[in-house]
Formats: structure tokens, sequence, C-alpha cells
């Protein structure tokens, strides 16, 4: 990210967030009916309304941009500049009444990520990162920790049943060497990893509506967001994700996910 993001596409993706959250917070801990999709991944209203909210604003303020969202698919592809939306990251958590979950907003330029949002609207937190700026947290700085080893650190991953084969393999060394394994959160665990609450996130499976928001964040706070090889996330990554806030633990969690 070597080119700041421009202060209104800044501002504008706040004001995604501040729509998206007027959508969401109603349904919330209301018990709107859940639908499986073709992967048998939970969608509801609070979803699809959301996303149709975040549409309608790039189509009247950006629409030349391109959008890859979740639940409504994809137009404009070939743009320069696509938003990827997920408007509810952790509809499980979501349709259970936990608060641990977010909605993401990214804009990536020329296929690498320029900003990314990560927004609880129900406890109305919410990070911010962008290319060029420090990542903010309800707008004050948002700073990653510093660990001394893999041994010290806390790691975080939404689910272990997405790890399947090898790649359950390899996160079980590194669970093995890690301090304490926390589970659940979806988006949620990268801002507390932004924010220095814990050290690792590692997961796998995701889609780029999943990961996009999430670089700028992570980045913009001190931290390491890449592939299981190390390689920074872009928009053909193929969803192995690890995220650290340390240098020498990224380096360290490399090795083990990389161990035969």
């Amino acid at each position: 990210m070597s080119t700041a993001c421009p202060a209104d596409l800044v501002h504008f993706a706040e004001e995604l967030a501040e729509a998206s959250g007027a959508v969401i917070r109603p349904y919330f801990r209301s018990h709107p009916p859940a639908e499986d999709k073709a992967d048998l991944s939970p969608v509801t209203v609070a979803d699809r309304e959301a996303e149709l909210a975040l549409r309608a604003l790039i189509e009247k303020r950006h629409p030349s941009h391109g959008i890859i969202g979740e639940e409504y698919g994809s137009v404009r592809e070939s743009a320069s500049h696509i938003w990827v939306l997920d408007p509810i990251d952790g509809t499980r958590a979501f349709t259970t009444g936990k608060p641990m979950f977010g909605t993401l907003i990214a804009l990536l330029r020329d296929g690498q990520p320029l900003l990314g949002v990560i927004d609880q609207p129900v406890l109305r937190e919410r990070w911010l990162g962008a290319a060029g700026r420090p990542s903010t947290f309800k707008g004050a700085p948002a700073r990653v920790r510093s660990c001394p080893g893999v041994g010290r650190a806390i790691l975080n991953a939404t689910n272990p049943m997405m790890f399947k084969g090898v790649d359950a393999a390899a996160f079980a060394r590194v669970q093995a060497a890690a301090k304490q394994t926390n589970f659940g959160g979806d988006c949620y665990a990268y801002g507390l990893l932004a924010s220095g609450h814990i050290d690792l996130v590692i997961e796998s499976g995701l889609n780029l509506y999943d990961f996009a928001a999430l670089a700028p964040v992570i980045e913009g706070a001190g931290g390491l967001f890449t592939d299981w090889q190390g390689k920074r996330i872009e928009r053909g990554s193929d969803g192995h994700v690890l995220a650290a806030g340390d240098a020498g633990v990224h380096r360290e969690a490399l090795g083990l996910l990389a161990a035969r």
C-alpha cells in the first residue's frame, strides 16, 4: 500500500459502516429467521438488507466502482476500484445473540486492499485501516502488541472445523506451540489483534469478502497479514490467512505451518 488512500474514500467507508449498522441493529436478538445457503452457511434478512443498503450508496456515489458482495454477487469486476462487502461476517453468532460478528467493508485498488473497515454495529466498535494512515479503533490509534514468541502467544481461529487434511495438521502444530488458543469471533478477532489483545489469528477456507477488509486494519496497526506462505494478501489469495501482531511470532508461525 504505497499510495495513500484519499480522505474522501475513508469518509465514505465510514458512511457505509453507519448505514449498514442502522440496518443491522434492529434485527439483533429479534430472532430473524435464518435460511441455509447452498454451502449450508446461514443468511438472514439483516445480511441481505444491509448489503442492499451498502450497494445502493456505492451505486449513487461511485457508480464507476465495482462491487463484490457475499449476498448479491459482483458488478463491474474489471473496475480499478472495487468495494468488497460482507454485511454480517459471523452470521452464526448473530443468529444466536452473540455480538461477536461484524460488517466488513473493503476497497481494492487494482486488486490490492486500499482500505478496510471492521464494524461491530451493536457494540458500536469500529476498526478502520487505510493505506498511508495508522489504523484506528473508535477514532483513536490502534496498535498491535509485541510478543516474545509463539510459546507466549494467544492464538485465535473462528472454528477448528475449518481446517481439513494437511491444513488441520499445520494448524495443530501452531496450536500445540501456542500459550493459549481461543475459538470464535470471526472478524472481531482480527480487531482484537489490531488493538493488542491477542497475538495470532490463523484461518483457512476464507473468501475474498471474508479477508479483504482485514489487511489494511492489521497492517495499519503495525501487524502482518499474509497467506500461509508469507505472501501479502490480495484479490487472488487462496483464503489461507495468517495475521500476527509481532514480526518474530509471524516468522515462527510460518515455519510451523510449513513444517512436515
